[in-house]
């Protein structure tokens, strides 16, 4: 039988949502029914699951140290690459460069090198990280593979709650700068209907079956030999969205290659898409990331054929 005690550091979050973490090779399943059989209990009586623990409180689990330990395992913390580079970085966040190339998180090709597994490897080396915990630090927002810019990170759980429900209501405005082909000389706003096929995003003027709203801010800077240099505010955060948007409505990004229709070659020959997002800002946080309030951080970090694009326009960050 084990006794756990909760404390500040792992309160306000779901009782299963906990017990996958510190039980983090057991099945969903075997959680549940040992919560059913009243083999696991929160204060001394039956729970369900979703209770929200806090700080104070008592789970019991009532199972041998063997079973125990065979549903236990330690993290495993990769020595890797430190592409990134740091903006910001207290006791509670890192903001952060990610570069073109760099996965956000692991895939299938990227196990143990993606951007994620760099900032959990570079807190674990400033012993800022215990594998033993039951919580795992971890990113906020995500950037495509072949898109620059800047990456939040949570260094423990209510930094990475605070993160995660200002991206979800929309309390961190992010800010990308891009460049399409064509003259763009006025602010304004795309609204559309996105899905995914194929790994290819289809956008709709109208609603299409499985379909979400996506909305896209845009503001041109510059104008030059039927180029625009553009400031974009995402309202949404959705797939592609801002490569396919622009494809829709007729001026293709530069360096796209999978939404270039009509296989524009640019002067610049770019391996990818010119989009980075250049600035992140706060509006008010909640008490315990409340000190970010107010606070604008920009990405002046950038690929080197990403500057030649902004000298083409005399721009600098």
């Amino acid at each position: 039988m084990v006794e756990i005690k909760i404390n500040k550091s792992n309160e306000n979050q779901r009782l299963d949502k906990y017990l996958l973490k510190y039980l983090n090779k057991a099945p969903k399943s075997f959680i549940y029914k040992m919560l059913r059989k009243k083999n696991i209990k929160l204060n001394n009586k039956k729970a369900e699951g979703n209770e929200i623990i806090i700080n104070g409180d008592i789970i019991n689990i009532y199972l041998s140290d063997e079973t125990i330990s065979s549903f236990k395992e330690e993290k495993q913390i990769n020595k890797t690459n430190s592409d990134f580079k740091i903006i910001f970085e207290d006791n509670n966040i890192i903001l952060c460069y990610k570069p073109i190339g760099l996965v956000s998180q692991p895939d299938d090709k990227n196990k143990n090198n993606s951007l994620n597994d760099q900032l959990i490897y570079y807190i674990y080396n400033k012993n800022e990280y215990n594998n033993n915990c039951d919580f795992t630090p971890s990113i906020c927002n995500r950037l495509d593979k072949n898109t620059s810019g800047i990456v939040t990170f949570g260094k423990n759980l209510k930094a990475l709650q605070s993160l995660n429900n200002a991206f979800k209501n929309d309390f961190i405005y992010k800010y990308y700068l891009t460049a399409v082909y064509g003259n763009i000389t006025k602010s304004g706003k795309i609204e559309l209907y996105h899905t995914k096929k194929d790994n290819k995003v289809i956008l709709s003027k109208e609603y299409i079956p499985n379909s979400k709203k996506i909305i896209t801010e845009y503001e041109p800077i510059a104008n030059k030999n039927n180029k625009t240099l553009l400031n974009i505010k995402l309202i949404t955060g959705k797939t592609h969205q801002i490569r396919a948007s622009f494809e829709y409505i007729g001026y293709p990004i530069i360096g796209e290659k999978k939404y270039n229709q009509n296989s524009i070659k640019d002067k610049f020959n770019l391996k990818y898409q010119f989009l980075h997002c250049h600035k992140l800002h706060f509006k008010k946080q909640d008490e315990f990331l409340s000190y970010l309030s107010n606070k604008t951080f920009t990405c002046e970090y950038m690929d080197n054929s990403f500057k030649n694009v902004l000298n083409f326009f005399n721009y600098n960050i």
